[in-house]
């Protein structure tokens, strides 16, 4: 990177600008005709100025990753939020986003949404799970205003998206963490329609408190990657300690004797749910390997 340039990530495209954060400035800015690779929401990229609003792209920095839906690079967290209740928490949905998570190289924080409400059962399941498998957890609640400033705390540094089911909260938890951003990036909200339009476009919120948060619902592609049945076990982070206890190196924790895993579930250490849900994608991976 020149001298002359500088840092910045990508909040959002529209209509062929690329508006740009770089520091406290919101710059519009258009691609140098050089770069030929498709350029995302998200991408740390190098600017030249050309006044106190526009520049130009001049370099997009190689990314971390690139999700399908949300069409977004460089996520680094996933806030898998799932209710207390209303609706009960899915425990397979949870599962699966964190094996995604997991499989993209982003760190997954659990948010046990509108804690107000007398819990369902699965969600007493979560709370008593995951926390103490070294999961990230936090509670959260719209209506009292809990865990709020500590969800701004763990964004900090990092970028964001939602995950997890409809009627989660998702959106009254983005509307509380994002409050105030409107007015601070008013001039560049009138430049490129914020709010006004019906077209949808992945965006990313600067906080005040550090870090990006993307305006959309979170992870929509949930099939299983292409990957091996003897690949897939290293996704589960909580399995590990208990597989060294495994008779064979590669064991999948399905059929084999002797098995570390399926003794912790046996015990209690390893929740027999997880286990379950972790069998039904083992043979999804296994039943795609076979069709290739």
């Amino acid at each position: 990177m020149n001298r002359s340039e500088r840092e910045g990530v990508i909040l959002k495209k529209y209509s062929g600008f690329y508006y740009v954060q770089q520091d406290a400035k919101i710059y519009e800015c258009k691609l140098r005709g050089k770069i030929k690779e498709q350029v995302l929401t998200g991408d740390k990229v190098a600017i030249s100025v050309l006044d106190d609003d526009r520049g130009i792209i001049e370099k997009v920095f190689p990314r971390r990753n690139e999700l399908i839906r949300p069409k977004i690079a460089n996520v680094s967290l996933v806030l898998i939020v799932m209710c207390n209740n209303k609706p009960a928490p899915s425990l397979n949905l949870l599962d699966r986003i964190l094996f995604l998570a997991c499989y993209n190289g982003i760190k997954p924080y659990i948010i046990l949404n509108k804690n107000d409400l007398a819990p369902d059962p699965k969600a007493v399941l979560i709370k008593n799970y995951y926390p103490y498998a070294g999961f990230n957890f936090l509670e959260t609640s719209v209506i009292k205003n809990t865990g709020i400033q500590e969800l701004k705390e763990i964004i900090k540094g990092e970028i964001a998206v939602f995950a997890g089911p409809s009627g989660g909260g998702k959106s009254s938890l983005l509307n509380l963490i994002t409050d105030g951003v409107e007015a601070k990036t008013g001039e560049v909200s009138s430049k490129i329609g914020r709010g006004r339009h019906t077209t949808r476009h992945v965006e990313l919120y600067p906080l005040s408190s550090g870090g990006f948060i993307a305006d959309t619902p979170g992870f929509s592609v949930l099939n299983m990657p292409d990957i091996t049945k003897n690949e897939f076990p290293r996704y589960f982070p909580d399995f590990a300690d208990f597989a060294e206890e495994c008779r064979f190196p590669n064991c999948l924790h399905w059929k084999e004797k002797e098995c570390g895993v399926k003794e912790a579930v046996k015990q209690g250490a390893i929740a027999e749910f997880r286990y379950k849900n972790y069998l039904t994608m083992l043979e999804e991976v296994a039943k795609n390997e076979r069709c290739y």
